[in-house]
């Protein structure tokens, strides 16, 4: 990994204050507090907007891109409900149940989460519907500007969705979709997880029926999420975590890109039987938020298996 030379710095610095976003490190006032609660909090994060719809209770809300009309309406409407009862809605940003959750807060608060830079938004197409949100919203991502979103940066993006959140809504999702790996990720961060339940026919509808078969809390109303999340927020707030930083935290957006040699390490070490993702983390002498995003990987290839607590095998 290469260090950042202070004329690269002053560039990024510079770019950063033309375009409006701010830069702000974990352990800073401004830092969103239950983002710097989970393990793989990134050391720097790049804020455009306005930064007070930050410290807003926050629920995200994802889903189908390919979503169904019933589904945009009903995202429409918890979005714009949770909005009137002061919680800002965060989402990334992405087309379908995304879009239709950031544009029913326009007016409320909204924060969009981004896989790129600040300045290479995913879809081009969604670039109205974010200067959209930056006048009462924000916008908000881990990468470096000029950075272009690769498939691997999607999952990844998801983890700050839900750190960021009290929880989690699903409203359609496919049996592997990007939008379980969402929920995964918020069970992990101790996060609460609600499903839309819908038609067993609907293929959108089968990730969010199994989520409900594992404990996750149906929702047909908004009093369903309100009723599990106030008293949540009438307790009080964790202390947030120190900054932990190693020298590989270095530059914001590489911190848990792994090297071929040691994605090959953690990957020998699976197999058909489960093995205890702790477990790896020891055996390959690699960091968490490594061996995590190994596993999303082989998770999203289809490769992966993940059974009950933190046991996962290869399929």
């Amino acid at each position: 990994m290469q260090i950042c030379s202070r004329a690269d710095a002053e560039r990024e610095l510079a770019a950063a204050a033309k375009l409006g976003v701010a830069l702000v490190a974990l352990g800073e006032p401004n830092y969103p507090p239950r983002l710097q609660m989970i393990d793989d909090a990134p050391p720097l994060i790049a804020v455009r907007g306005n930064a007070r719809a930050l410290a807003l209770p926050m629920v995200a809300i994802v889903g189908s891109r390919n979503a169904s009309g019933a589904g945009l309406k009903f995202t429409q409407r918890i979005a714009r409900e949770l909005g009137e009862a002061g919680f800002a809605i965060v989402s990334g940003l992405a087309r379908g149940i995304d879009a239709a959750a950031h544009r029913a807060s326009l007016e409320s608060g909204t924060i969009a989460v981004l896989a790129g830079g600040h300045d290479r938004v995913y879809p081009a197409e969604h670039a109205d519907l974010l200067d959209a949100i930056l006048p009462i919203g924000a916008a908000l991502s881990e990468m470096p500007l000029g950075w272009e979103p690769r498939g691997r940066d999607f999952p990844r993006r998801n983890r700050l969705i839900s750190g960021l959140s009290l929880g989690v809504v699903i409203v359609e999702a496919a049996k592997r979709s990007g939008s379980l790996i969402t929920a995964r990720f918020a069970l992990e961060q101790d996060r609460e997880v609600f499903a839309v339940p819908g038609s067993p026919l609907d293929p959108r509808a089968e990730g969010t029926n199994g989520l409900i078969k594992q404990g996750a809390t149906p929702v047909t109303e908004t009093g369903d999420i309100v009723a599990v999340l106030r008293p949540i927020m009438e307790q009080k707030e964790m202390p947030a975590r120190e900054p932990e930083l190693e020298p590989s935290d270095a530059a914001a957006g590489e911190e848990a890109e792994p090297a071929p040699d040691e994605r090959a390490r953690i990957v020998s070490l699976l197999g058909p039987s489960p093995v205890q993702i702790d477990d790896l983390v020891r055996l390959s002498n690699s960091s968490p938020a490594v061996v995590r995003m190994v596993l999303l990987e082989l998770e999203i290839a289809g490769r992966l298996e993940r059974h009950g607590g933190t046991l996962v095998s290869l399929v």
